[in-house]
């Protein structure tokens, strides 16, 4: 009998996620930058710690790390590239993750943009999920700190791929910062002004945003959808392009104007 997975958010900071994935007894926990919070779900809901998930290097995903290792000697994966001193289990695209503890089984993606080495989390089946970082986030997507729009722009293309009823599991609660952003780009997209609405009542619930789904992002994300032809239009009337700049000169304007939006 197959067990049932649950993935629970954990705040930490002012907007941050840190998602653990547990059966009700065992658990392993993804981008821990604080882990306190992290240490009190444990705790709260009587789970115990098998592995530790990174996606790349940045303080706000690994800071919790030691203070994790020091109450639970487990393994630590992430990216193979991405230099993070804490990581026992290197990893790059294609690798299998078997999570100790857990009937769940990762495969490994790489999506370099927002830093070099950052690499995705995927699990297949009847309830696909995808944790994905600081790369893809809900209606956007991670700044490009080391890495080049072309990256960013086939990293996003990758996930974009995955089937349409992946959950995805981003960072950040952005939500609704992105989604501004994206109807000021492409302002005639019903779809994206009907998740406005949905995503706005959450907020005012305080609820969470995420997980958002591929198919969602595929509707409604600007950085999956920089081939439309109205937000190269946009733009380029905004004269942020040429009238006839290529899908990833648009892709690179996007990313840009967003950085000051």
């Amino acid at each position: 009998m197959t067990t049932t997975l649950h993935v629970l958010a954990v705040p930490a900071f002012n907007d941050n996620y840190l998602w653990l994935i547990h059966d009700g007894r065992h658990a392993a926990v993804v981008d821990p930058g604080d882990a306190g919070p992290v240490l009190a779900a444990l705790e709260r809901h009587g789970l115990s710690l098998t592995a530790i998930l990174l996606t790349h290097h940045h303080a706000d995903h690994i800071g919790g790390v030691p203070q994790l290792l020091q109450h639970y000697a487990i393994p630590v994966y992430g990216p193979a590239s991405d230099g993070i001193a804490a990581v026992t289990v290197p990893l790059v695209e294609g690798d299998t993750v078997q999570v100790p503890g857990l009937e769940l089984t990762l495969t490994v993606l790489d999506v370099p943009g927002h830093t070099r080495g950052h690499i995705a989390y995927v699990r297949s089946g009847a309830v696909p999920m995808l944790f994905c970082g600081d790369t893809l986030f809900a209606g956007g997507c991670g700044r490009l700190f080391e890495g080049t729009p072309e990256q960013m722009a086939a990293s996003l293309d990758k996930l974009a791929a995955l089937p349409p009823a992946t959950q995805v599991y981003c960072a950040h609660e952005y939500t609704l910062s992105n989604l501004r952003f994206a109807a000021a780009v492409e302002p005639d997209n019903g779809a994206l002004i009907e998740r406005i609405g949905v995503e706005t009542a959450k907020r005012e619930r305080h609820e969470a945003t995420v997980p958002s789904t591929i198919d969602l992002e595929r509707a409604t994300n600007p950085f999956l959808r920089y081939r439309e032809r109205g937000i190269a239009h946009t733009l380029a009337a905004a004269g942020k392009v040429a009238p006839d700049a290529a899908p990833l000169a648009v892709f690179a304007a996007l990313r840009l104007w967003k950085n000051s939006f």
